[in-house]
Formats: structure tokens, sequence, C-alpha cells
């Protein structure tokens, strides 16, 4: 389907969170006709319209419930929210009857102009965007920094224009069902255990990462991460030309660590870029995190003196291993995007004092052996909570760690580590755990652990 043949056409926009109102907005902006489509009917009428600015909701058709096959028949095109998985009953009704099915960002990408970077992996994607968007900024005349970072791509594709640079954090989930999508740069920053719930397998899961560069060719680039045995094999039939980053190898091509210095090699001829403690971010991660971010922007053209300058100045993004206080001599650090074992793993070893750990949450059906591995001398106590506790406890007690308790609530929790950390300890939220039992997101989950931290 082209873009040129949804004018006067209904369209169907399944979801009616952020990602939802801004393809409203934009299928309005370009004629079409967009219908809203609620499945919970717990949400009424007036939760949906005051999300909606006066012009959508005058020229919105919104439907609560189940969408009727006479209205299905009269759709061009439907766009389902991230949160709705493509073997959803509904979706599947719409492939039966071969409706063409666009993601946000596949929509958002047929009417945006200008450059696009995309950054996708398990870990580090909020991370990563973040810090090239402030390189692009500083660059650039005109960018942007969109997707899942919690920005719909959509609701500002028709201000990007041919001098614009947009920076999208895309997830598993966005790259289900697009088309046209076409990066100049992209990055696929590592691939681990998540989401297996809705995608059922590592290779179905790693497959909707390589998503990522379809359409991209030899001119294009891709940032692959060497260290990830996903990632590193992918870069053998990636389309894009590969730059791959490392702190384990020394790469003959490519961005790689050597004890404390990043460095930039091309065909075994090595430059050295910088410092991982001129940075302001803790963790090795994080120097994954910067690496990567770097390729990107040398990748489009941006000098190093301008990167630096912006990666030295860089502060960590909120909820990723965030320092938060030091009180009464214990540190407070919120890492409540850790929301898989592989990245709380990452809080772990920034750690460098001993730790209570606060995990569990929402079972997204992951392993936590390897978290539990990594635990070493660094964790003391292990605070669980939510649906996973139990789960997590018997794994904890499969590999000899019994240095846990239970807690029915987040405040409970908190309180207990408040009162057991002694000085020079420190309390870290990292749950290794979506927060979908107890709390909407991750945001509202840290959010609660700074106000607890700030009022003590």
């Amino acid at each position: 389907m082209k873009a040129s043949e949804i004018s006067g056409k209904k369209v169907l926009v399944i979801g009616t969170g952020l990602s939802g109102v801004g393809s409203v907005r934009l299928l309005h902006q370009v004629g079409a006709v967009p219908v809203m489509l609620e499945e919970n009917t717990k949400v009424t009428r007036e939760d949906i319209v005051k999300k909606l600015n006066e012009e959508d909701r005058e020229n919105t058709e919104i439907i609560i419930g189940e969408i009727s096959d006479e209205v299905l028949d009269e759709l061009v095109l439907v766009v389902p929210s991230p949160a709705v998985p493509l073997d959803a009953p509904t979706v599947l009704r719409i492939k039966e009857k071969n409706i063409p099915i666009w993601s946000e960002i596949e929509l958002a990408y047929n009417f945006a102009k200008g450059k696009l970077v995309a950054i996708t992996g398990t870990n580090g994607k909020t991370t990563t965007t973040t810090l090239v968007g402030e390189i692009m900024k500083a660059h650039f005349k005109s960018s942007y920094v969109v997707g899942n970072i919690g920005v719909s791509y959509a609701e500002s594709a028709l201000e990007m224009k041919e001098d614009t640079v947009t920076v999208g954090e895309i997830s598993s989930f966005q790259l289900e069902a697009v088309d046209n999508f076409h990066a100049q740069v992209s990055a696929i920053l590592n691939i681990t255990p998540d989401h297996l719930n809705r995608h059922h397998t590592m290779e179905c899961y790693a497959e909707m990462k390589q998503n990522i560069t379809n359409n991209q060719t030899k001119e294009d680039t891709c940032v692959l991460n060497y260290d990830n045995p996903y990632t590193r094999e992918f870069g053998e039939k990636c389309p894009a030309k590969v730059v791959f980053f490392s702190t384990s190898e020394k790469l003959k091509d490519g961005f790689y660590l050597d004890g404390e210095e990043i460095f930039m090699s091309i065909a075994g001829e090595a430059v050295k870029v910088m410092n991982i403690h001129d940075m302001n971010l803790v963790g090795m991660c994080n120097v994954e995190n910067v690496m990567a971010a770097i390729a990107m922007a040398v990748a489009m053209g941006v000098p190093f003196s301008t990167i630096l300058r912006v990666v030295r100045e860089f502060k960590a993004v909120e909820h990723r291993i965030e320092f938060v206080a030091t009180k009464n001599g214990v540190d407070y650090y919120n890492d409540s995007k850790g929301t898989n074992p592989d990245a709380a793993i990452q809080g772990i070893k920034a750690m460098s004092k001993p730790t209570i750990l606060i995990g569990g949450g929402y079972d997204k059906g992951s392993e936590y052996d390897e978290w539990i591995e990594n635990f070493g001398d660094t964790v003391k106590m292990l605070v669980l909570i939510g649906q996973t506790k139990e789960k997590i406890a018997e794994c904890a007690q499969k590999h000899g760690f019994n240095k846990f308790v239970f807690k029915d609530t987040f405040e409970e929790a908190l309180e207990y580590c408040s009162s057991n950390a002694k000085e020079g300890e420190a309390v870290l939220l990292s749950p290794a755990c979506a927060s979908w039992d107890m709390f909407p997101n991750y945001e509202t989950r840290g959010k609660k652990f700074k106000e607890y931290v700030n009022r003590l």
C-alpha cells in the first residue's frame, strides 16, 4: 500500500495510548478517516476523548469492545499499537480479510522526510537513543527523538523536513509490521531473552529485532555488538555496512575497549577516542552504549569534537542505574528500567558496595539463573516482590542463594531496605522484571522509589 492511497479512506487504529493518539493525529493531517478501537470495555468514551485534540475528537469514530465485520470491510489499512500482538483475535480477523497492517513507525516513516537513525536491542536503547539524540541536536539544525522513548513518531512526522535527522528508539513490538521503513543508520545493541511471552522463541524475537535493517543497503550503516552472539552472527548477513563495537576484543575494524580507553580502528589502524572515566555514566553496559552512540554519530558525519563534548556532558537517563541520594551513609540507586535479567545484571555489575537488591514483578517468561549467578559478593540480601517472587526464590535456592525475603507491597520492600541497610552499603532497585503487576510502567515504579528515598 502507498501512503497516497489512504486519503479519504477509513484507517483503523487499535489502541488509545500514546502511539494510537499520535497515529490518529497524523491520519487526520493527511486526509484519512480514522477509526479508533479500544477493546478494553472498562475504558469509557470520555477517557479516550480527553486524550484527543478538538479536531481529532470531531473527526474520529470511536469503537469500544468488539469491532464488526461491516466496519472491517470499509478499512484500507490497520495500525495496531505496539501493545497489540499480531496474533490477537482482532488482528487475525484483519489478516483473514487481507487488510494491510502497518505499525505506527511504518505509518510515520511513510510521511516523514529527512534521515533516520533507528536503534533497537534488548537493553540500552533508551540511554543510547537519548545520547545519540543529544549529539544530533548539537550538530544538525533540525532533529527529533521519537519512538519507544515515550514520544510518538507519528505525531511529529509531518514536521520532519529534508534536512531533519530523526533518532528513533524502536522496540521489537514496533518492528512486527514494517514494510518501507528504512533507516540510513541502524543499531542492534544486543539480543538477550525478553518478551518471550509475546514472541514465543528467541529465533522469532531476534528476527523482529533484525527487521530494523529492512531496506538497508551497503550505502547505509548498521552498528552491531560484537560481544553478543546473536548480533555478531547477524553481521554476516546484514544488508548494510556493518560497524562492530566490543568491550572484550580488539577489533581490526570498529570500536573497542582496551583497558580504560575506547579506540576506533580502521583496517587495523587504531586511534584513541576517549577514556571511559571521562564519562558521567557508570557500568560496562554504558561503555557499550557510548561506543554504539559514537559509531552512529560518526556514520552520520558528526565531527569527533562535537561527539566527545556531548558524551562528556551527558548524564544518566532516569531510571537506568540512576544515583538517587545517600541517606544515613547508604547509597540508593534507581534501576527500574532493569526489566529483564540481562539488564538487571548490568545494574549489579555497576555496584561497588554490599547491596540490598529489590527484585521481582510481572512475569514475562524470563529465566533468572544467570542473574542470580551474578550476585557474587555484591548482593547481601534480595528483597522479592510481585508476581515472580516465588519463581525467583526457587531459582535462588537452586543456586545456593538463600538470603532473600518476601514483601507483599512495594512500600514494605522499601521500608525493609531502609531499616536493614548499613552505612557504607547500597540499595538497588533493579527488579529484572516488568512492573505491570504493581504499576502501570517502570517509570512510575522508579518515581515511587525516588520519592521514598528523598523522604528519608
